[in-house]
């Protein structure tokens, strides 16, 4: 399995491009912005798209789809019916699914927003807005703040240390960095 990074400086988000060593059928995960950049990365590794997942529905995390269901044909999956007036798969918490031959389970970890999902395939957490390096999502009051840290705490903190942390924004961690490392997670709530 390879596992790619692009940066778009629109929205300053990452997408992250998933697939088999060999090519063929292949995950995007948060086409925040779809550029000419991301379209060489697909098209030279030999990847097509057929698999969509977003970790939330925010824009910085999903105008790419605009372009991209111009050039493939793909099912997306989210905690949404509906993004954009785009037919959803709705994945719930909990949620485990095979896609291009790679096995993705989803969590629900709501608190920056109510639909958030972090993506686990392996040893990599595709967290989104949900949790950074050195900080956790936004959130708009302080009981989302708890939710959040809470969920945090309760199904992401208990993975192996050795666990890559993907965000939607900023740059790639682990979680044994952020355990020992997060302010948000330091001084708020433990259990």
């Amino acid at each position: 399995m390879k596992i790619f990074f692009h940066f778009s400086v629109i929205g300053f988000s990452n997408t992250y491009l998933i697939g088999n060593t060999a090519g063929g059928d292949a995950i995007l995960i948060d086409p925040g912005h779809m550029d000419i950049e991301l379209l060489k990365l697909i098209e030279e590794n030999n990847f097509t798209i057929k698999h969509v997942l977003l970790t939330h529905r925010h824009p910085s995390h999903t105008k790419g789809l605009l372009t991209l269901l111009k050039i493939y044909d793909f099912e997306i999956y989210a905690n949404s019916p509906f993004i954009m007036d785009y037919k959803v798969k709705t994945l719930s918490d909990d949620s485990l699914i095979t896609l291009s031959g790679i096995e993705v389970s989803a969590n629900l970890i709501p608190g920056h927003s109510s639909d958030s999902l972090v993506y686990k395939i392996q040893d990599a957490l595709f967290t989104g807005d949900v949790l950074m390096a050195g900080r956790i999502g936004s959130t708009n009051t302080s009981l989302s703040r708890s939710l959040l840290i809470r969920s945090i705490h309760e199904k992401i903190l208990p993975l192996n240390d050795n666990t890559l942390i993907f965000p939607g924004h900023g740059p790639p961690t682990t979680l044994f960095v952020e355990k020992i490392n997060n302010p948000d997670l330091q001084s708020e709530y433990k259990q």
